[in-house]
């Protein structure tokens, strides 16, 4: 396990987030969002976006092209559209997340997987309920990461998405570099190893600022 910076502060916030669903909040500057796998193999989806103008938000491709990695890792700043930092990868109990595989949506997964899926649950569906609670819409959806989501790339260039690295009790820590919207979508993917085929709850909790 790997740390960066301070240890955080008290707990501000506190909530387990049952398999499928989910979840969002404003996390303060100088706070810490703690992610914890309560299961283990669970991928966990995220989106960030600046809580004072929303049309600054995540980019994988701005955070990807600062840190010279496809894999985000203790340390990594996890950019804006703007090239500002939003937050950043303070501890980490697994070696390395996911910010290229995108999210699974029910058109994805029929096409993935077949039409029969099609009523299934899909990230997709829960950034928009998430999101819909601030104002976001559809438009606003862009690429996201994934907490403890193994995506591995081949020398061909092709992704794949395997059995997870991680393990039950197992976190990420996020230290926010400024007032930051998070909405998570609790993977609800059942057609692929990322969940280990049964999705289950994590723990997110908020963490105030620590000491020096």
């Amino acid at each position: 396990m790997s740390g960066v910076g301070a240890a955080p502060g008290p707990v501000v916030h506190d909530e387990v987030v049952e398999a499928r669903a989910a979840w969002s909040h404003v996390v303060r500057s100088g706070e810490t969002l703690r992610i914890v796998d309560l299961g283990g193999n669970q991928a966990v989806d995220c989106l960030l976006y600046c809580a004072l103008d929303p049309a600054e938000r995540y980019s994988a491709a701005d955070t990807i092209a600062a840190q010279r990695s496809i894999y985000l890792v203790a340390g990594s700043v996890l950019r804006s559209n703007e090239g500002r930092p939003m937050m950043t990868v303070a501890d980490t109990a697994i070696e390395f997340h996911d910010t290229i595989g995108g999210a699974c949506s029910r058109e994805s997964n029929t096409l993935r997987y077949g039409h029969h899926t099609l009523h299934q649950h899909a990230c997709v569906d829960n950034f928009l309920d998430a999101g819909s609670r601030h104002g976001l819409t559809k438009r606003d959806l862009v690429s996201n990461i994934n907490w403890f989501m193994n995506v591995p790339v081949g020398p061909d260039g092709l992704l794949g998405i395997v059995d997870g690295i991680s393990a039950p009790g197992l976190h990420v820590d996020l230290r926010a570099e400024m007032d930051v919207l998070v909405l998570i979508s609790n993977c609800p993917q059942i057609n692929n190893p990322c969940n280990g085929f049964d999705p289950t709850p994590v723990q997110l909790t908020v963490l105030g600022p620590g000491g020096s």
